[in-house]
């Protein structure tokens, strides 16, 4: 199925159903002023928003028409679910990344394996690069990538993935790492400084105790 580019809006109101589905699951579906309240959320968001109901109702209706999202009969309340893993035949592990990317932004693979707990525990960091992977190279077939991995950050140790559901990423403005495999982090090459510190510290403690030895066997260094 191919998309066209969701809103930023659009894309958090996708992202609060995920997410709520796993997390207030008695409360779920959402009504539309608890789907607005997960919209404007202060905590765990990026950005931040301040959307109006009128407006989330605009974006959840939108999801409808594009069959990410429908509407649930039988209450007086309209209440919304997401509908992502079954209109992209996604499994739930690659909806939840998608969902945390939509909610806070770019991450690392270690961001998301955190972030993404609530939603699916992933069993180690190699599962979650797997499942990353998996969305970059979908195919055309099935309306192409998902997600990206972005050029590495200057003092950043792992690269960052986004989400394409909003469509492309600028990648050319971005600021990318000198180097490649060989550059080294602000804070790690402090930590080798420490760490060469620490062996001429103790060099010159074993050179010490070699020159009393020799001294206390009279013996001659050669």
């Amino acid at each position: 199925m191919s998309l066209r580019p969701l809103s930023l809006l659009e894309a958090r109101v996708l992202g609060v159903l995920i997410e709520k589905a796993h997390t207030v699951p008695d409360s779920y579906p959402l009504s539309l002023n608890s789907l607005t309240l997960g919209c404007n959320q202060k905590t765990a968001r990026d950005p931040v928003l301040n959307a109006t109901e009128a407006e989330v109702q605009v974006a959840a209706d939108a999801l409808k028409t594009l069959s990410l999202a429908f509407e649930s009969s039988g209450s007086r309340v309209s209440r919304y679910e997401h509908n992502l893993g079954r209109a992209l035949g996604l499994p739930s592990q690659s909806v939840a990344l998608l969902a945390v990317l939509m909610l806070r932004g770019p991450q690392t693979a270690s961001e998301l394996r955190t972030n993404c707990d609530r939603l699916h525990r992933f069993a180690d960091l190699s599962s979650v690069e797997a499942f990353l992977e998996e969305l970059a190279e979908r195919s055309a077939e099935k309306g192409g990538a998902l997600v990206l991995l972005l050029p590495r950050a200057p003092g950043a140790r792992e690269p960052r993935w986004a989400q394409l559901l909003c469509g492309p990423v600028d990648v050319s403005a971005m600021p990318v790492a000198p180097g490649g495999d060989d550059f080294v982090a602000t804070s790690e090459l402090a930590a080798l400084k420490a760490q060469q510190t620490a062996m001429r510290t103790e060099l010159t403690q074993l050179r010490a105790l070699v020159d009393r030895l020799y001294a206390e066997l009279g013996v001659e260094r050669g």
